[in-house]
């Protein structure tokens, strides 16, 4: 450590990696701190001018291990770390870095090899294991591979593992470890690195999208039961093309404007009349006789190409719903 960087007090350091990191996640920082140490911490922010290359790796590496030693501290934990660090020092010195101050294990080779697995062993790996360790490891697969394994399990089970994967968290180091290293009995590891991985909501919905309708239909059900909020939110995350007849005019319309007109008409090829009815309703009279006439005089289209441009159109809701510009609380089941 630079004997310049030494002779700094506290609020100085953090003054410095605050500057180093950049404003944007310096800002999450702060947010953390009261008013008066972040008056402070700005103080200190605006009396530094240049800081030598030295003094930024100094900072970094104190504050980063300070972090990671300290989960829940003041300064946002593993995640954040990782986060502040490609932001301050690029991907590779942040791996660097973090391979030095942060403890490893096998886990991120034993998740890869399970990757290569085929469905059925997977399955048969994890098919005695308890529902929040299936959860964890579907977590980690695709959906194209996670679905079908899912699909393996008895309903009871299906459900407790999709309500596991909608409330689940990061996982910590230490519990990412435990299982890891439960699961890879019979597996031959000897990569050694760190993994932080959640389900989430999107995973849930991505899930049961791929799962029969009926089965979806049920399990989200059945969740929405114990759990009427988590029920709501996988519902909303689980939207489909025809989905948008349902929606309030005002939230249509805003759609409307910023799908691509293109799209839009491929997308509408094979909707129902409903929607069809409901999309014109929402864009101009002129607009809506456009929409008719191209519709009328389309030929026939590959449905790939049909289903393409209706996932462009959705990618467009969800933006706008994660922005909070529309609301998808309009009710109505999922087709």
């Amino acid at each position: 450590m630079p004997s310049e960087y030494k002779s700094l007090s506290r609020i100085q350091r953090l003054a410095t990696f605050l500057v180093v990191i950049g404003p944007d996640a310096a800002a999450h920082i702060l947010k953390e701190f009261d008013d008066e140490a972040i008056e402070l911490i700005c103080k200190e922010m605006t009396s530094i001018s240049a800081i030598e290359e030295d003094l930024q790796k100094a900072a970094v590496e104190e504050f980063s291990s300070f972090i990671l030693s300290s989960y829940g501290s003041l300064l946002g934990g593993p995640l954040y770390t990782r986060r502040a660090l490609e932001i301050a020092k690029g991907d590779f010195k942040a791996t660097s870095i973090l391979e030095r101050i942060a403890p490893t294990s096998n886990s991120a080779e034993v998740i890869k090899e399970i990757e290569q697995m085929e469905p059925r062993q997977i399955f048969n790996m994890i098919k005695t294991e308890q529902a929040q360790t299936i959860a964890f490891v579907l977590s980690y697969l695709e959906r194209d591979k996670a679905g079908p394994i899912l699909g393996m399990f008895n309903h009871e089970v299906r459900e407790e593992v999709i309500e596991r994967l909608g409330i689940m968290e990061p996982t910590s180091l230490e519990l990412i470890n435990k299982v890891a290293n439960s699961l890879s009995k019979n597996l031959d590891t000897k990569q050694k690195t760190t993994l932080n991985k959640s389900g989430g909501i999107r995973m849930v919905a991505d899930l049961l999208n791929t799962l029969e309708k009926e089965d979806s239909k049920s399990i989200l059900t059945n969740i929405e039961e114990r759990n009427a909020a988590l029920g709501a939110e996988i519902r909303k995350k689980m939207f489909s093309f025809e989905d948008l007849a349902r929606l309030e005019l005002p939230d249509l319309q805003r759609i409307m404007r910023e799908v691509d007109s293109g799209d839009l008409i491929i997308a509408l090829k094979s909707a129902t009349e409903t929607l069809r009815d409901s999309v014109m309703e929402a864009v101009s009279k002129r607009a809506a006789e456009t929409l008719k006439e191209e519709l009328e005089m389309m030929g026939p289209v590959k449905l790939t190409e049909v289903e393409a441009a209706q996932e462009r159109v959705i990618q467009v809701v969800r933006r706008l719903e994660e922005q909070e510009e529309i609301s998808l609380d309009g009710g109505g089941q999922t087709v």
